[in-house]
């Protein structure tokens, strides 16, 4: 009979990867339903998890919060640069198949939840200054290859609009977050097409 060594621990042992399973649960919940109205009894439950276990992880509703904003993006991230950096697509090619595929997704989706970094600033951003901080820098890196795919258009003198690229990401980035609100009053694409009409037959010319 082997001897139980001192100190073992009894009792069922931890549930692995408890963590990434409430992250994952509070994407969606939180994509879907919102911030205010997921508790995190909602997010235990939908993780199959003890509620202690939340507390194990994050300090607060708001700590996660947080995490789930960086989870967000960055779940997006690698896809958002290749599309918008790679390839041999000219620039502003690249730039607009991003948005034409952004509808495409939304269509595929009903036109519901939209964004959720703009949801989340609509609903959060003026009470946690912890999410507000991710959703700024967040958006600013958005933002940033926005923009360095029309500084590159500019160099190749594919856009002849010569306001400065910063200004011009930042426009388009705010103006998208606009329009996906409308799209989900409407429930329709035509906002979307409003939109990449606008930019790409207009402004970025």
């Amino acid at each position: 009979m082997v001897s139980e060594s001192k100190g073992a621990r009894r009792g069922p042992k931890p549930k692995p990867h408890t963590r990434d399973n409430l992250i994952r649960a509070g994407v969606q919940m939180l994509h879907e339903d919102g911030y205010t109205a997921t508790g995190i009894k909602d997010i235990v439950d939908a993780a199959a998890v003890p509620k202690g276990s939340f507390y194990n992880h994050f300090e607060s509703k708001e700590s996660f919060g947080a995490e789930i904003v960086d989870f967000y993006f960055q779940s997006g991230f690698d896809e958002l640069r290749q599309l918008l950096t790679g390839g041999a697509l000219a620039p502003l090619e690249r730039l607009r198949a991003y948005f034409e595929g952004r509808i495409v997704r939304y269509q595929e989706a009903g036109f519901v939840r939209g964004c959720m970094l703009g949801n989340l600033s609509l609903e959060v951003a003026d009470h946690s200054a912890l999410i507000r901080e991710r959703l700024d820098a967040h958006f600013k890196t958005w933002s940033g290859l926005i923009e360095d795919c029309i500084v590159e258009a500019q160099q190749r003198g594919d856009i002849g609009n010569r306001i400065h690229a910063s200004m011009l990401a930042q426009f388009l980035l705010n103006s998208w977050e606009g329009v996906l609100l409308r799209m989900r009053v409407e429930k329709s694409a035509a906002p979307l097409r409003e939109f990449v009409e606008v930019v790409f037959d207009s402004l970025l010319v």
